[in-house]
């Protein structure tokens, strides 16, 4: 939809300005790029009838090539274009009245059954008198947008099976490639199938299409809403009924990664088409690691979806046990962490001495060792370790069962190593780097993944064995597995490196062995060499939670149609849990023996039947996010590019970013100087009438918390009322990190909101 402009120059006046540019030298010859260009939306001369003609006669005017440069103009989720282009225009845009900015297109990377029983999905309470059939109807209207890899529509999971027709309000469309007919490939569950690619020209050989040749978008769709399909198992493995979260949702496929790459220029093409086709949920498992909001597409694209009423998912990032790591920030979108199920795949190791370790295996084909001891070796020492490519010698490793340690490469790559130096069976081993995380795989050769601790028994009985021998065992498929969940050791963790004040993650959900669709022609390692074929995959990475707590949001929205997606966001976290199946503190995988914390898994663990009534949320108003980019100190410039406003200032920002709405805190403390924190928070009651709330603090012995009210009288649904918390710090406290929570609990609800405490040393202004 093109805005109504206003312009005080001619369009003779732009060309002249461009002619002259290009006109004074000759122009060396350099490599194009791919840039995102942002430009003065009002500033179109009438004599244009849309922004695409204007940004194409600007373009052309730059360069006397007959090639069209111009590879996408953006309308809604952006006011620009991306163009490939050399340095020398880009300098020329850069000097022209009508460009705010340029950015170089930055690369993105997808963040790589049981779960509906373990969420309670199967046992929901819709509420408010809702049977079963009215839920599912409200469902079906309900259609959920997957930025991906794209997807395998002859799966199970993409069958439309009992439902009804397609939403009239929806825009969308299915395109049409080699190996996509939309007439065939299309239908009442899988309505919309788009590629996006002309930022990834380079990235893939192939067929420019919306069908999934990696599997990350066929698995991430179908867990976020696929069909009800039995008997699905990754060959005999979490054998049983494969459902997404919302079965009954709609889904469309935006195709923007090609070998797991991920142009910037593609994601916010893809976030303009989801956002003008009608989309109510949108799922992004993907991440990089930009520094600011206003040069990601992922920000940008989220905020105008946002503002449309589309509530917005996105993975945290595969980066932990690292601190800092955490990706995909914006307040505007959840952001979510990987934890495990209740479900396992145990393989024992037993060794030569008698000893039996319990480890994690996938592993389905012919057991050649069978029950016979094998001998076992470990090549120490540069990359043999580690089982990179060329690194074993098959004299040494041939016959034998390889040790290999988790990190520097793929860990299905490393069983292709061992396969190829002739050894026939593999030992995958972690490190302090891993810690205890269990990621089971399905190796082409038989193999078992162990823990840290496991791990150096192994090495440990190698290193002092002179004959060391091992034999595997495989267990099958195990429920009920407690400790669960476990945060695991990969899923990234804060502080928000962007913004300290904005605690992410926001929440966690099942991220890790998740069963679900995968592409028939693909094997289930992605190795070239690997032939079987399945019709499902088991999956870990914050790119399989992701897609769970869309699937969820979704639910929600259907229940609560009328909701904000800020007050969707809020009912998710304030009603996640924090405890285990054995009534404990989450632990994390990354170090044995370890709690986790808010930095790690945010406001807790997804819960969708609490989820759908929350009692009470926090909702941001689109101003408010505004003064939350001010107190960022971006330029007018900057933060026009996110809001696409121009008629606001940044008099009223907020003096510190965590005074925003959020269901979350992170105070930030300085030793020896700012001591006492204030915010300011307002609730609304979407619970019953007449409802009273009263607050219960837990707060860690270095910090006093008071709040003020200390109850909550709401006389009728939709009543907002605010409350003050003040924070103030004892003295004499060390750098370091606390924890603790604020809840408004009455005998039917608990808004239950994580405080994230932090003291730094303050940071000195020096002058230059």
């Amino acid at each position: 939809m093109e805005a109504v402009v206003i312009i005080l120059l001619s369009t003779i006046n732009i060309l002249l300005f461009l002619y002259s540019s290009t006109s004074t030298s000759a122009i060396p010859i350099s490599t194009k790029k791919t840039y995102i260009v942002h430009m003065k939306h009002h500033l179109k001369p009438p004599s244009f009838s849309t922004h695409h003609q204007w940004y194409k006669t600007h373009l052309q005017s730059l360069t006397s090539s007959t090639q069209n440069s111009l590879l996408y103009t953006y309308t809604t989720a952006y006011h620009g274009f991306a163009a490939s282009l050399d340095s020398h225009e880009v300098e020329l845009l850069r000097q022209s009245d009508f460009v705010v900015n340029i950015y170089e297109d930055t690369f993105y990377t997808p963040q790589t059954t049981r779960t509906p029983e373990f969420l309670g999905l199967d046992k929901l309470d819709f509420g408010a008198g809702r049977t079963l059939p009215e839920f599912n109807t409200a469902a079906q209207d309900v259609i959920i947008g997957v930025l991906d890899s794209g997807v395998w529509p002859e799966s199970e999971s993409f069958s439309d099976l009992g439902m009804s027709n397609v939403p009239s309000r929806w825009r969308g469309k299915c395109q049409s490639a080699p190996d996509f007919d939309p007439k065939v490939h299309c239908n009442r569950k899988l309505i919309g199938a788009l590629y996006f690619s002309e930022g990834c020209k380079g990235c893939s050989q192939e067929i420019q299409s919306p069908r999934d040749h990696d599997g990350h978008g066929t698995h991430t769709a179908s867990t976020a809403a696929g069909s009800i399909v039995a008997n699905a198992s990754l060959f005999g493995y979490a054998k049983g009924t494969a459902r997404g979260m919302a079965p009954q949702a709609r889904i469309a496929s935006y195709k923007v990664c090609w070998n797991e790459q991920c142009a910037g220029s593609d994601i916010l093409a893809a976030f303009d088409h989801a956002i003008m086709d009608g989309v109510d949920v949108l799922s992004v498992s993907l991440s990089n690691n930009e520094k600011t909001y206003y040069t990601d597409p992922i920000a940008l694209g989220s905020f105008a979806a946002m503002e449309k009423g589309i509530v917005v998912s996105c993975s945290a990032g595969n980066d932990g046990p690292v601190e800092s790591t955490v990706v995909n920030t914006a307040p505007w979108v959840i952001t979510v962490g990987a934890a495990t199920l209740d479900r396992d795949f145990p393989a024992t190791v037993t060794l030569g001495n008698g000893q039996n370790l319990q480890g994690v295996s996938l592993y389905s084909g012919k057991v050649e060792m069978g029950n016979k001891l094998l001998s076992l070796v470990y090549q120490q020492g540069g990359n043999s370790s580690l089982c990179f490519r060329g690194s074993l010698d098959p004299n040494i490793v041939g016959g034998k069962v390889v040790l290999c340690d988790r990190g520097g490469n793929d860990r299905v790559a490393k069983g292709l190593v061992v396969k190829e130096a002739n050894g026939v069976g593999m030992i995958l081993a972690n490190t302090p780097e891993t810690g205890e995380e269990l990621l089971a795989d399905s190796h082409i050769l038989p193999a078992v993944t162990v823990g840290r601790k496991v791990g150096d028994v192994i090495r440990e009985y190698v290193k002092t064995e002179n004959n060391p021998t091992v034999v595997f065992s495989f267990g099958g498929t195990v429920v009920k597995v407690k400790p669960s969940p476990v945060v695991v050791t990969f899923s990234s963790r804060g502080p928000n490196a962007i913004v300290p004040q904005i605690l992410k993650p926001d929440v966690i959900g099942p991220g890790v062995n998740i069963l679900a669709a995968w592409p028939r022609n693909i094997g289930p390692t992605s190795l070239n060499i690997d032939t079987r074929r399945t019709s499902f995959n088991i999956v870990s990475g914050t790119s399989m939670s992701c897609p769970h707590v869309s699937g969820v949001a979704a639910l929600v929205k259907a229940v609560h149609p009328e909701w904000s997606p800020s007050a969707i966001k809020s009912a998710i976290m304030t009603t996640a849990y924090i405890q285990d199946n054995t009534n404990s503190s989450f632990h994390d995988s990354a170090l044995y023996g370890t709690f986790s914390n808010p930095f790690v898994h945010g406001s807790g663990h997804v819960n969708p039947q609490k989820a759908f009534s929350p009692g009470l949320v926090y909702n941001i108003r689109i101003q408010d996010h505004i003064k939350f980019l001010c107190s960022l100190n971006y330029t007018i410039d900057e933060i026009q590019s996110i809001v696409k406003r121009l008629n606001f200032t940044c008099a009223n920002k907020f003096a510190d970013a965590g005074q925003i709405n959020y269901p979350s805190f992170s105070v930030l403390f300085e030793i020896n100087s700012k001591q006492v924190v204030r915010y300011t928070r307002e609730v609304t009651n979407v619970g019953a009438a007449s409802s009273v709330y009263e607050v219960a603090i837990d707060a860690p012995p270095s910090v006093t918390v008071t709040v003020k009210p200390t109850k909550l009288v709401f006389k009728k649904v939709g009543e907002k009322l605010h409350y003050t918390v003040t924070f103030v710090s004892k003295k004499d406290v060390k750098p370091g990190n606390a924890f603790g929570w604020i809840s408004w609990n009455n005998a039917k609800h608990e808004v239950r909101s994580p405080v994230a405490y932090s003291w730094m040393t303050p940071q000195l202004d020096l002058e230059t």
